[in-house]
């Protein structure tokens, strides 16, 4: 077992930088990408979060947006997980492992985003247990760590033995994954709920002080993340002969179009709540919808941000209710515009607000600079960088062009065919 193990592991190295020009060229604009976003990371690692936008009056910005977004991402998982394994369908059974490695990069790259916002990593010692004050259970900090921890490890440990079975040849034993696969549904759930705590839990900030929150992170999760597996099928089809059927892009559509209903009502909902009462905590809503006017300056920056995340969404709504939803195309600009408008609705349009105006009413304004913004695409390289690692490794094993019996050859072969054609 250990020796089929050793050689496993040997063959994937080799298959990992195996391929035509366009995976070449595709993993080094990748690389090249971190590269520039890791030098961005070290000037803020020399000069601190001066590099940042942020301020003592707003002091979570664009890492903590993209953590939010990510972990919805990573969550939506369990929309393949649940029909896959607990109602059996075929279609989504046959790419399940794309989403739950989906998932294990998006956790990844939240991960990223906690480090980079750290200011000073060497404090991240802190957070692990025994070794620094973890503060559990009281820290909803400490639930987080364990969640998305949690949450990693369990899709590595399925991925990793689905796949290593299916390059054996050999039937799964159910009890060693099962089981896991439904403690990951209930754990799926959990990582976007305790990140929604983190916000509820903070009194001081009346703009996340709502039961409301932990939904809407919910339904949100399940738009986004189904329409980026959406789109990421599609490649997939493209650039290999894996065969994804029709059948489970349209249940995904599905997913994707009751999920966005939801979650723009759930956002009406939390509108007329702030609106109608007209209570001073309203102003952060108002701030982000139609700017404060305070001694004579008018500040909005956010409110084209989330106009366009509300245009967008309601577009895609429009065209996933519609007929125009069953073309592929249509469909595939649905999904931009969900994923576009979700993260700005998730991320600038929930993060920022709940800091402006401060508790003392002062105003200050947010906006990522450069370098954040570098190291930002640097994060989202490096996890785009994994996945396209992963699928390079799933695809042939899960095709069966990659296996114990063919071993290397086979698979480098039939990828350059498959390039060639």
């Amino acid at each position: 077992m250990v020796k089929d193990y050793v050689l496993f592991l040997g063959r994937a190295c080799k298959l990992s930088f195996t391929g035509g020009g366009p995976f070449y060229a595709w993993m080094i604009f990748l690389t090249i990408l971190c590269g520039i976003g890791g030098n961005a990371y070290m000037t803020q690692f020399v000069s601190g979060l001066t590099t940042t936008g942020m301020t003592d009056q707003v002091s979570w910005g664009a890492y903590i947006a993209n953590f939010t977004f990510l972990v919805g991402v990573a969550a939506a998982a369990v929309m393949l997980v649940i029909p896959a394994y607990v109602y059996r369908n075929k279609e989504m059974h046959d790419v399940v492992l794309f989403g739950e490695l989906l998932a294990i990069a998006a956790i990844v790259m939240c991960l990223i985003f906690v480090t980079v916002d750290l200011g000073r990593p060497d404090r991240f010692w802190h957070m692990i247990p025994v070794i620094g004050k973890f503060n559990f259970p009281v820290s909803m900090l400490a639930w987080d760590v364990i969640v998305l921890n949690g949450y990693l490890l369990l899709n590595l440990h399925i991925c990793g033995y689905l796949l290593f079975c299916k390059y054996m040849d050999r039937k799964p034993t159910w009890l060693f994954y099962i089981p896991l696969v439904f403690l990951a549904i209930v754990w799926a759930v959990s990582i976007h709920t305790v990140t929604a705590f983190l916000y509820v839990g903070l009194v001081g900030r009346p703009f996340w002080n709502a039961a409301i929150i932990a939904p809407r992170f919910l339904c949100s999760a399940f738009v986004a993340g189904p329409a980026i597996l959406i789109l990421a099928f599609q490649i997939i089809r493209r650039v290999s002969t894996y065969e994804i059927p029709d059948k489970a892009l349209h249940l995904l559509r599905n997913i994707v179009t009751t999920a966005l209903l939801i979650n723009l009502f759930l956002f009406a909902c939390e509108v007329f709540k702030e609106y109608y009462s007209g209570a001073l905590h309203s102003a952060s809503m108002t701030y982000l919808l139609q700017g404060l006017e305070h001694h004579g300056h008018t500040y909005n920056a956010l409110v084209p941000w989330i106009w366009t995340a509300l245009v967008l969404e309601v577009v895609a709504m429009i065209i996933l209710i519609t007929p125009l939803g069953k073309k592929l195309g249509y469909l595939d600009a649905a999904c931009l515009f969900c994923i576009v408008g979700v993260w700005i609705e998730k991320g600038m349009g929930l993060i920022i607000p709940g800091f402006i105006p401060t508790p003392l009413g002062n105003i200050v304004e947010y906006l990522p600079t450069t370098n954040e913004l570098l190291i930002c695409m640097g994060a989202w390289a490096f996890g785009i960088l994994i996945y396209s690692w992963m699928l390079r490794l799933a695809i042939p094993i899960m095709s069966g062009q990659f296996s114990h019996e063919k071993g290397i050859a086979l698979s480098m072969s039939s990828a350059s065919e498959g390039e060639m054609k």
